[in-house]
């Protein structure tokens, strides 16, 4: 049997892969020169960016053209307009509410609730409630007021009794007896006559020698004994219309005021019952909710100023007594809740005249200003520190194409000229609160300082520096080689903020290097974030802010050096016993007035001294910030 050579796998593979080129290898075969035109396609696009990035970066850098762009300054009708968005809603809508009470707190839970954005007729189901709950007390309330209505029916026919036994005695018994005891007088009386005779005519015999002295002495007794029954018939009446007549009244006036009493309270227990199985029926019916008027279901959702969510109308959501669950906006009266910057809010007045654009909307709206609100809105912890104030503008003739809910631009005329010298807004460069623009004159370019007026989104008026017919440069920023700016004085507070960035060295010099702060800045002469040495842009020296300028890190070096009793803050005491120059500033740093120096207000100061070096090169030459004492 011949053997054979068994090659190594190494060997195996590379024939195998001569033998076949072909065989793509995991899943794919690449050429060569594909890969290659996708690498350089690649390269392309990444220095196509980054020339971009550097164009954008470095605006006054090469242009197509070396000339500013040019505009004439006019003269014409000009709107002072503040320009926001807003949200459309509707001024006057239908709170659909929820009138169920709550068993035991917790709400009544929604079974099931409208879709948001329906259009419902007027009868038309809204949101269905849970009423099991008052189900099972429907049951137990019926059997309660029946055992009330049996209670009553018993007090009833006692009190008729009563009555009914007042009017048998005055008009059967009482009678019955005043006439048995007259006639026991009139038999009274007529036996005593008789007994009267009767001793007469003995008394007559005895005279006579007929009878005996006996015999009248019998007579004698007879009448005494008539005349003794008389007298007791005759007190008998006497007590019977005085005393029992008025005594059985009394009796049975009194049970007729007791059964009246009683049947009084059970008819009120009777009444409270009833009420309370009436209520439980309309509570039960008040679980279905129906529309109350035409119009688009629109849930009343309530969110915190975090963002998150406190009430979502849905299935299985609890609702509250009084609550509301759906509006109904009328759509024939609508207004857009615009929130305007606490820059400009003050410029907005009620009845100012307006136009509103709907995203949906082709065309604009006329509107009014009706309302603005004095107080800021509620502020989330995302939010900015800015505030901001809603103004309510009302829309005229609303059309049926908006809804509530819909973003909406609006535009307040604050203010409307007839004849105004106007600019576009991008044709102004800022310094220091200063304004200034780039005017063509026959010996070239002219850097001029303007006064400007009222503004809008695209352009502004001037009141001095500039002529009616000038050229000025549209893009001063591109071109700013052009431009010759003079020195400009610091603004009033300057000066105290570079009293402040002093500070900051004396108290850095001072501060205990056992006690650095997180994130401190680093010691002067050390290299910036960019290796930039002390003193460069990005070092913290002088020529601006740089990466060592940390105002939390200098608020707690401050504190950390001043403030002996460890509360955090630096008291009245603390501050007596700082230096000559950190007491005349400390005034400076005490914001709120309350006699202590605290962190947040420190690092304030510092974020306004940064805010300064950003907008003018720093507060001096080598300013502090950034680096250490030198």
């Amino acid at each position: 049997m011949a053997s054979r050579r068994i090659q190594p796998r190494s060997l195996r593979g590379s024939h195998n892969q001569a033998e076949a080129p072909s065989i793509k290898r995991f899943g794919s075969y690449r050429r060569p020169g594909k890969t290659l035109l996708i690498g350089i396609l690649a390269m392309a696009a990444v220095g196509g960016g980054a020339y971009g990035y550097y164009r954008y970066t470095n605006p006054s850098g090469p242009k197509a053209t070396d000339q500013p762009l040019l505009q004439t300054v006019s003269r014409g009708a000009f709107d002072h307009i503040v320009l926001e968005q807003g949200e459309v809603e509707s001024s006057s809508n239908i709170d659909v509410v929820c009138e169920v009470k709550a068993k035991g707190g917790a709400g009544t839970p929604i079974l099931w609730v409208i879709d948001e954005g329906t259009y419902v007729k007027k009868g038309d189901k809204l949101v269905e409630l849970d009423a099991s709950a008052f189900e099972d007390e429907l049951t137990t309330q019926r059997i309660a007021v029946s055992g009330a209505e049996s209670t009553v029916i018993s007090s009833d026919a006692l009190f008729r009794t009563a009555e009914i036994a007042l009017q048998e005695y005055l008009e059967g018994t009482y009678l019955s007896e005043r006439k048995t005891l007259l006639s026991d007088i009139a038999l009274s009386e007529q036996n005593l006559r008789k007994a009267e005779l009767n001793l007469a005519s003995a008394e007559r015999m005895a005279a006579k020698g007929l009878l005996k002295s006996l015999q009248i002495e019998a007579e004698n007794f007879a009448v005494a004994n008539t005349k003794n029954l008389l007298e007791s018939a005759q007190a008998k009446l006497k007590v019977l219309d005085e005393l029992t007549k008025e005594k059985m009244k009394v009796k049975y006036t009194s049970d007729i005021e007791a059964a009246r009493a009683k049947l009084g309270s059970d008819k009120i227990v009777l009444a409270e019952e009833q009420d309370t199985l009436k209520e439980i029926e309309q509570q039960i019916a008040k679980c279905l909710i129906l529309s109350p008027a035409d119009g688009v279901v629109v849930h009343n959702n309530s969110f915190s100023s975090r963002g998150g969510s406190e009430f979502v109308v849905e299935e299985g959501a609890s609702v509250r007594e009084r609550q509301t669950i759906i509006k109904l906006p009328d759509p024939t009266r609508m207004q857009v809740k615009a929130k305007i910057n606490e820059s400009r809010i003050t410029f907005v007045r009620d009845g100012m005249p307006a136009m509103v654009k709907v995203g949906a909307a082709d065309s604009e709206m006329v509107a009014k200003v009706t309302k603005v609100n004095k107080y800021a809105e509620p502020g989330s912890w995302m939010s900015s520190s800015v505030k901001e104030y809603a103004a309510f503008v009302e829309i005229k003739d609303p059309p049926e194409s908006i809804r509530t809910g819909m973003s909406a631009e609006v535009r307040i005329f604050v203010e409307q000229l007839s004849d105004a010298l106007q600019i576009p807004v991008h044709a102004i460069y800022e310094v220091k609160g200063h304004h200034f623009c780039l005017m063509k004159a026959p010996e070239g370019w002219k850097t001029v300082e303007v006064k400007i007026g009222a503004t809008n989104d695209r352009m502004l008026t001037i009141l001095e520096g500039l002529n009616e017919g000038d050229q000025i440069a549209l893009n001063p920023r591109s071109h700013l080689n052009l431009m010759d700016l003079p020195e400009i004085d610091d603004l009033p507070e300057r000066e105290q903020l570079a009293k402040m960035s002093s500070e900051v060295v004396a108290v850095k010099a001072s501060a205990p290097a056992s006690r650095p702060a997180a994130g401190a800045p680093p010691a002067g002469g050390e290299a910036g974030p960019r290796g930039a040495a002390s003193g460069a842009p990005g070092a913290g020296g002088g020529g601006g802010p740089g990466g060592g300028f940390d105002p939390k890190a200098i608020a707690e070096r401050m504190i950390g050096a001043a403030d002996t009793d460890g509360d955090g803050k630096i008291s009245t005491a603390e501050i007596a016993g700082l230096d000559d120059r950190m007491k005349e500033r400390a005034p400076a740093y005490d914001t709120n007035s309350d006699g202590f120096i605290e962190k947040a207000e420190i690092i304030k100061a510092m974020n306004k001294v940064r805010q300064q070096m950003s907008a003018g090169g720093g507060p001096g030459a080598g300013g502090p910030p950034g680096g250490g004492p030198r």
